[in-house]
């Protein structure tokens, strides 16, 4: 399922995707401690009972040391390179 639109710069929509609720519940507790984050959506994610969890988690606002990593892993600007 595509999103219906692009979410604002510096935010990711994230869909995880289990076999049980529980794992897809760690995986986005990992998230929000690395990240601010929406409230969690779980939604079935097939007949034969996976969970579908969907949030959005704001880039803008990580913790450490996610932070470092992104800020060192953004490709250069236009300005930012040499020439």
């Amino acid at each position: 399922m595509q999103p219906k639109e692009t979410p604002p710069d510096g935010y990711a929509d994230v869909r995880v995707v289990a076999a049980s609720p529980e794992v897809a519940r760690r995986v986005a507790e990992v998230l929000r401690r690395c990240f601010a984050s929406t409230e969690q959506r779980s939604y079935p994610a097939d007949t034969e009972g996976g969970t579908r969890l969907e949030l959005t988690v704001d880039t803008t606002s990580a913790a450490e040391p996610v932070r470092s990593w992104l800020q060192t892993s953004r490709s250069p600007s236009t300005d930012d390179r040499r020439t």
